[in-house]
């Protein structure tokens, strides 16, 4: 049982309602008012840990530091691995589920499959939004947006909202033509703007621990519903953004998605209970996830280091300055790649290059990942079966908590 930490409670209130868009039953259509929930300003917030939740926190803490300062020769691979990693487990707790090939596909372009796409728009999200604090820099709103728009510009319904906070009224469950029967409803689309400003003084702060004000930022955040879609996704973001900012992490994200999405109610009753005015077990939660994925991704960065020698001595140790050897060398840090980013990657010819290729193909290195003849994209096979195998051990651990 998690250890309380107590803030105050959201308040409820109740506002007027009415439909914009007729639909639904005739209670859907007959609904006057209803009640919302107001989060408290945590911008001063000092939230205070038992010594033996501070000592878990630390703990967890180091394990991401460690894995964050381990195996720097392959840190490129391994930091490209887990962002992608973080990616799809955070879409898959909004049930945005594509195998791993697709997503692969999709990071090189295709846009066959929607979910494996917005598994990469998600991609593209949190890499953005972690860039954007990189030595430390402040959190702002303008990168917050920019990263929303990243998430939901190709998304056919959402796309007029990409990048900025609602102006409507939004819920979570019940129906969808009416907050009536919802779950969760956030506050009046007027007030988001001052709750994401008090949020970002919080989130800018240097005097809590890294871990605890991920997990407040993110609580919060989704409490306060900003966008109209892509709310979890962009508050998920969010916890690898502050240990970035506060220097926890400087080059990896911590796959703690595949955690949370592994124990998904669990998850949902943590925000609940920060919403009735105890922060322990989301704070708890995040702590447990982040030292399950910080741990088991030292296994993936070791794995990591020995691919390399492996794929040569598949494929045959290929001379030194050849196609094929500056291939091997660039598969790490491009798993995914076309015949064209081989030529960039190699600086050889064509032909070349497609005599590499099908050296690595034969060797089983490398796989297709699409069935045309040409323009095919490639996969490198045991990276993108790692993608995969990550996800599953950290799941495996999170249930067994």
């Amino acid at each position: 049982m998690a250890e309380p930490i107590t803030l105050e409670p959201h308040r409820s209130a109740v506002v007027p309602w009415e439909q914009t868009v007729r639909g639904g039953t005739v209670d859907d259509r007959r609904l006057s008012e209803v009640t919302v929930r107001l989060p408290p300003h945590i911008s001063g917030l000092a939230p205070t840990t038992s010594a033996s939740a501070s000592s878990q926190i630390e703990a967890a803490l180091r394990e991401i530091s460690s894995l964050d300062q381990t195996h720097g020769e392959h840190l490129d691979a391994l930091s490209a691995l887990l962002l992608r990693n973080e990616s799809v487990a955070s879409s898959k707790i909004e049930h945005v589920v594509a195998s791993i090939d697709d997503f692969a596909r999709a990071l090189h372009g295709s846009r066959a499959n929607a979910s494996a796409t917005s598994m990469v728009a998600s991609t593209n999200a949190l890499d953005h939004l972690i860039a954007s604090v990189a030595g430390g820099t402040d959190l702002t709103l303008a990168n917050i947006h920019r990263a929303h728009a990243a998430l939901m510009a190709d998304d056919p319904y959402e796309k007029d909202y990409a990048g900025r906070f609602r102006d409507m009224q939004n819920w979570i469950g019940g129906s969808d033509y009416s907050p009536r029967g919802a779950l969760f409803v956030p506050p009046p689309a007027e007030t988001v703007d001052e709750y994401m400003d008090d949020l970002i003084r919080f989130a800018n702060r240097d005097d809590l621990s890294a871990l605890v004000q991920a997990a407040f930022v993110h609580a919060q955040f989704e409490s306060i519903h900003p966008y109209t879609d892509g709310n979890g996704r962009i508050g998920r973001a969010l916890v690898n953004t502050v240990l970035r900012r506060r220097g926890v992490t400087s080059r990896v994200v911590v796959p703690l998605a595949s955690a949370l999405v592994a124990r998904r109610d669990d998850y949902f009753d943590t925000l609940d209970a920060y919403r009735d005015g105890d922060a322990g077990p989301v704070v708890q939660g995040f702590t447990a996830a982040a030292a399950i994925a910080a741990q088991e991704s030292r296994i993936t960065a070791d794995r990591i280091s020995t691919m390399p020698g492996t794929w040569a001595d598949a494929a045959g140790r290929p001379r030194r300055g050849s196609a094929a050897a500056d291939l091997l060398g660039a598969l790490p840090a491009h798993p995914v790649f076309s015949s064209e980013d081989a030529e960039d990657m190699t600086r050889a010819g064509t032909s070349t290059v497609y005599a590499a290729i099908s050296r690595l193909h034969d060797a089983g290195v490398i796989r297709p990942l699409t069935d045309r003849t040409r323009n095919q994209v490639w996969g490198t096979v045991a990276l993108l079966d790692e993608l995969g195998d990550l996800g599953l051990r950290i799941g495996i651990r999170a249930r067994a908590m």
